[in-house]
């Protein structure tokens, strides 16, 4: 039974503290598979030229999706573990879009112009640290480079500190018909220790300019596990988001990890909450958003039951890409811009992470891709069971046997001897030709994907990923 038909007291009681607890281990989202920790430095720039040219010269002429990351922040958000470039110089950005534009030449003179792209995401970073102008700009080149459907999506992460009605009814006229806002969390001390203070009142006041203005779809970002934060506080947040009513709810977990994440170092150890303070949050917030007619879309996301990510999961048409859910076909993604990560045919390739080395492979005519994998047929199998899982919530046996040439029961007898403890706990049923996830089992859902993750097994280290709660 898929999560949104699980009813509110059945929901609460299966959210108990010992049921979370026991599968909060460090696992992947799973935004895709291999993840990025298996990307290597032996697969570059040409690489990811000879992919693009052989999608160039394919048969299919399916849309594409499409990837800017713009990498400016004007403050420090102590929590971020995103790749971004903390500055008030506003001029460096017209720097940066020169060398966008390059690239973006290079992956035309490669795909070929005028490829039809119905799903075009902007994330950072801050897309809002440019300015209108700027992001005419970018617009523009993107527009005379490929074409986008018109039904495309086109989406912007919003820091609600920088924009304002007028902003927003810039950016409608230059196509964009989704929004994302970070809000996090709107308790006045939590913002103060994240060094990110924004008012309730800003946020409602945008939001309310969006719908007048005719975006399409809302989503509002929080978090839990934040220092200052206590199951009272964040109960707060989840029913002012409540009152707001975006269509779209992403719920992450903070995932502490000042070894790798500089700005986490201002972080205080005794100000995070402690373990079992933060499954409450999880669990009260889940029964919070579904008591206000959110369905559970999966993992993090919440939509309201007529948005398009709620239709897509009843209907078994849910997807995933690095920007997460998603309600389009698995189709090829193109990524541009400094860190930024694509996924054409069976490949991943990612950029450059730093500004001196995209621009210097750059003004060598390369592209600016440093690392990347090709996925063998192992992987490839892999990813589609862990697809399925993630998005659908069952896994057909015939299907996958059919595609891959395999026997299920045979190839994956250990993944399925070792999905017994998730069958004894309630989370999966193993049938004679398919794995059903029930509804318990959707809200643990990468702890059930991991099963299936060849690399993550093989691990040493686990703890570079976020816990599963």
């Amino acid at each position: 039974m898929p999560a949104n038909t699980a009813s509110l007291a059945d929901v609460r009681t299966l959210l108990t503290e010992d049921f979370l607890r026991q599968f909060d281990t460090p696992g992947p989202r799973y935004t895709s598979y291999p993840t990025a920790d298996r990307f290597a430095e032996n697969f570059g720039p040409q690489d990811t030229l000879t992919v693009l040219t052989q999608l160039s010269s394919g048969s299919s002429a399916a849309p594409l999706s499409l990837y800017v990351h713009i990498p400016f922040c004007e403050q420090l958000c102590y929590y971020c573990g995103c790749n971004k470039i903390i500055t008030k110089h506003h001029e460096r950005a017209a720097q940066y879009l020169d060398y966008l534009e390059a690239e973006l030449a290079l992956v035309v003179k490669s795909l070929g112009a005028g490829r039809p792209v119905s799903q075009l995401h902007f994330g950072g970073g801050s897309p809002t640290f440019l300015s209108d102008d700027e992001l005419t700009r970018v617009m523009h080149a993107i527009g005379t480079s490929f074409q986008l459907t018109p039904d495309s999506e086109v989406s912007i992460e919003v820091d609600p500190r920088t924009v304002t009605p007028a902003r927003l009814a810039h950016f409608r006229t230059l196509g964009f018909n989704r929004l994302s806002f970070g809000v996090q969390d709107f308790d006045a001390e939590v913002q103060q220790a994240v060094h990110r203070v924004q008012s309730f009142e800003m946020v409602r006041d945008l939001m309310q300019s969006a719908r007048e203005l005719g975006y399409v779809s809302i989503n509002a970002d929080l978090i839990y596990g934040l220092p200052k934060q206590t199951p009272e506080s964040f109960a707060r947040t989840v029913q002012q988001i409540g009152e707001l009513r975006p269509g779209r709810i992403a719920l992450y977990a903070y995932a502490h990890l000042p070894e790798r994440f500089k700005p986490q170092r201002r972080i205080h150890d005794t100000d995070l909450p402690a373990p079992g303070n933060r499954i409450a949050m999880l669990g009260d917030a889940i029964t919070g958003f579904l008591a206000r007619g959110y369905d559970y879309i999966g993992m993090d996301h919440f939509a309201l039951p007529d948005d398009s990510l709620a239709v897509a999961k009843r209907a078994g048409r849910l997807h995933r890409n690095f920007q997460g859910y998603s309600t389009q076909p698995d189709c090829d993604l193109v990524a541009l811009g400094v860190s930024s990560i694509g996924r054409v045919g069976a490949a991943y390739y990612q950029n450059a992470k730093t500004l001196p080395e995209y621009y210097e492979m750059l003004d060598e005519g390369r592209l600016p891709v440093v690392r990347g994998y090709a996925l063998d047929p192992d992987d490839a199998l892999r990813r589609d069971v862990i697809m399925a899982l993630m998005c659908q919530g069952r896994l057909e046996f015939e299907p996958i046997e059919r595609a891959h040439g395999i026997a299920v029961p045979q190839y994956f007898e250990r993944e399925l001897a070792a999905l017994q403890g998730m069958v004894d706990a309630g989370l999966v049923q193993l049938q004679q030709r398919a794995i059903q996830v029930t509804t318990a089992g959707w809200f643990l859902i990468r702890a059930i994907a991991m099963v299936f993750d060849k690399h993550l097994q093989q691990a040493k280290d686990r703890h570079r990923f976020s816990k599963v709660i």
